[in-house]
């Protein structure tokens, strides 16, 4: 009973196995049922209980090469050039797929007494032959798209000649091509600075929020320069335009107030109503915590400064000298410096204040100070925008 048990699991294992196999078949999905009969062909390949996997392997094999040659040979037929790639990757998934079942070969039939068969050409002068092909199309392509000025011609010429030279390394001029492409299909951005308040606009902000190389911002085409370059043509430019500057005057503040808590002072001996002491059953004063209240008067000050600084961030094409967007962008940095003194016992205060009893007044930073101090907030903010709005979408 035992055994007929094992019997019927191990014939629902196979069938299942096989199931999902033969509706790939069934679906043309000829490949998934090759790379799923090899997995289950990896171990025990020569098994009883493997053979239906080695028929099903010579079945999806073969409908697969048949569908395969049959497309490359009505491809080749249509003499279209931009059939090459179809047809180069054909052949190679041809040879890819002979491979695969090579590495798993010889595999036996059991019923028969021999060897499964499995149908093998070299395919070398046809992955060459549709390489050459298609590196020609790839080129000739490429250079009709190099004639033009249009950014998104010239980016589709980069795509194929960087495919052109993975595909066929050293082709012709093809790395000179694609230097072309790169350095003509990339939007090459001005950014500066314009002050329109009436506050002088340190220069070390004026060079930190333009130094673009801080911010990550260049990707594979656009690239920002904050310094124009002779020996390119920009396309757009970006204006950050200081509108307005509110710097506060020195402000200093004071104040004083009290503090009590109830804090513990060591022990004391317990006593009832009567004033005697309360003793344990040995017969010893039972100690409890002895608790005092304690006070203290603060005197606290408070330094405060802030500026804010509004400005707008314009975007400009240069070809058709437009304006394109202008984003609105606001920061404020603020100046904040508090200490204490006292008189009493600090521990009637929390002890996280007790770090403003340590400090002293501080000189008042210029205005100048305050603005550059601004300059990290502001840059984080143009970095948001550039990031959220990029020139060409």
């Amino acid at each position: 009973m035992k055994n007929i048990t094992l019997l019927i699991l191990s014939f629902l294992t196979v069938a299942c196995g096989t199931g999902s196999i033969e509706k790939n078949i069934s679906n043309g999905n000829f490949d998934s049922a090759i790379s799923k009969s090899i997995s289950k062909l990896s171990t025990n390949k020569d098994a009883k209980s493997k053979q239906e996997y080695v028929y099903l392997l010579q079945d999806a094999y073969a409908k697969a090469n048949k569908r395969d040659l049959t497309l490359s040979k009505r491809l080749a037929k249509e003499a279209n050039a931009v059939n090459f790639e179809k047809v180069y990757n054909l052949y190679l998934g041809l040879q890819a797929r002979q491979d695969k079942i090579n590495r798993i070969l010889p595999l036996k039939l059991l019923k028969e007494g021999k060897n499964a068969t499995f149908a093998t050409d070299d395919y070398s002068d046809e992955i060459i032959s549709s390489k050459n092909g298609l590196s020609g199309y790839l080129y000739a392509n490429s250079m009709k798209l190099l004639e033009s000025n249009n950014k998104v011609d010239l980016r589709l010429a980069y795509d194929d000649l960087k495919y052109l030279d993975q595909l066929n390394p050293n082709y012709l001029d093809v790395r000179k091509k694609i230097d072309e492409a790169q350095f003509r299909g990339t939007d090459f951005v001005h950014v500066y600075t314009k002050n329109e308040t009436n506050m002088v606009i340190p220069i070390r902000l004026q060079e930190d929020l333009l130094n673009f190389s801080t911010y990550g911002l260049n990707d594979k085409w656009t690239l920002y320069h904050n310094n124009k370059q002779n020996n390119i043509t920009y396309d757009f430019g970006l204006l950050v335009n200081f509108r307005q500057i509110n710097i506060s005057a020195d402000q200093s503040k004071e104040k004083e107030f009290v503090k009590e808590k109830l804090i513990k002072d060591g022990t004391k001996t317990l006593l009832n109503d009567n004033g005697n002491a309360v003793k344990d059953s040995l017969g010893n004063p039972i100690q409890v915590d002895n608790f005092k209240t304690v006070r203290v008067n603060i005197y606290e000050f408070r330094q405060f400064k802030s500026v804010q600084i509004t400005a707008k961030i314009d975007y400009i094409d240069y070809n058709s000298k437009q304006l394109i967007e202008t984003f609105p962008i606001a920061s404020e940095y603020i100046f904040e410096n508090i200490y204490a003194t006292f008189n009493g016992d600090k521990k009637a205060c929390e002890t996280d204040y007790y770090t403003f009893f340590d400090k002293r007044a501080v000189s008042f930073p210029s205005s100048e100070q305050m603005i550059f101090d601004s300059g990290e907030d502001l840059k984080a903010k143009l970095k948001s925008i550039i990031t959220q709005n990029r020139f060409r979408k």
